[in-house]
């Protein structure tokens, strides 16, 4: 499977280049075929460069450069139109995310599942640096998300997540502006009943520069995510679930034809073989 990596970017000059890095390493370490996405959200620092630079020496990083209005969530959906891969993961540019929860989770989708979700807060978790206000806040953000919507996972808010493609495709269009958009994806593939595997990670909180997360003006964008998905849960779910598995049907027999396709066309070329030889 080719693994997708969307980074959002915004003002991350001294970060993004590690990152990347990182990434790298992991990935060429376990022979992963994979394409790095990486957004720059309209930054106003040296960040389009460092991007460049990675660019210039390998073909499978791509960028967006986007133009106003910026948002993380409006940074995302920028980079999941470029999606070429099997597997999709969002990936924070600011160095929080262990590049080897990056292999657990491909590796986990390799088991079969359509998503996993990781957990920063669980037995065989780690998290350091996190904002004490901010760390109260999502927990309490969470527990309300687990008792809205019946969930075991405990940490939707994280943009660090996996998808199979055509679960990203299934669930959109997405429309969070910001970094609602993380519950927006996740919670859209947990209503439409999707194999969804659990695991703890780590995150290690950004050493330079500032999050872009104000959870005082992030509130009422939340609210409406969760409203919105919370009344489909509750009164839509049956379409919802019939909608995808049609999908999924309809791509199957598409994938049948072409093999169909693929089979008469090669028992031609072996008769014309034949023929040729007599």
């Amino acid at each position: 499977m080719k693994l997708s990596v969307v980074i959002p970017a915004y003002n991350e000059e001294k970060n993004i280049g590690h990152t990347l890095e990182e990434i790298q390493k992991v990935l060429w370490r376990e022979k992963i075929s994979y394409e790095i996405i990486a957004v720059n959200d309209n930054s106003k620092d040296g960040t389009k460069g460092v991007i460049q630079s990675f660019m210039d020496n390998d073909q499978n990083i791509k960028t967006v450069d986007r133009k106003p209005p910026g948002g993380f969530g409006r940074a995302i959906r920028s980079g999941l139109e470029l999606v070429q891969g099997d597997v999709v993961i969002i990936y924070m540019a600011d160095l929080s995310d262990d590049p080897e929860d990056l292999i657990k989770y491909y590796r986990k989708i390799e088991e079969g599942y359509d998503c996993v979700f990781g957990s920063r807060f669980g037995t065989g978790s780690r998290v350091e640096h996190y904002p004490k206000g901010k760390l109260i806040a999502n927990r309490i953000i969470n527990k309300i998300i687990q008792l809205m919507f019946w969930t075991k996972h405990n940490d939707l808010t994280n943009a660090f997540k996996a998808y199979r493609t055509h679960v990203i495709k299934e669930c959109g269009p997405f429309q969070a502006s910001h970094f609602n958009i993380t519950i927006e994806m996740s919670i859209n593939a947990l209503i439409r009943n999707y194999s969804i595997a659990k695991c703890p990670i780590n995150w290690y909180g950004r050493t330079w520069g500032e999050s872009n997360l104000k959870i005082g003006e992030m509130g009422r964008r939340y609210l409406s995510v969760l409203l919105k998905l919370f009344f489909e849960r509750t009164l839509i779910s049956d379409d919802l679930i019939a909608d995808r598995l049609s999908m999924r049907a309809s791509e199957k027999d598409q994938l049948e034809s072409i093999k169909s396709n693929i089979d008469s066309m090669t028992k031609r070329i072996e008769t014309l073989e034949e023929k040729v030889n007599q």
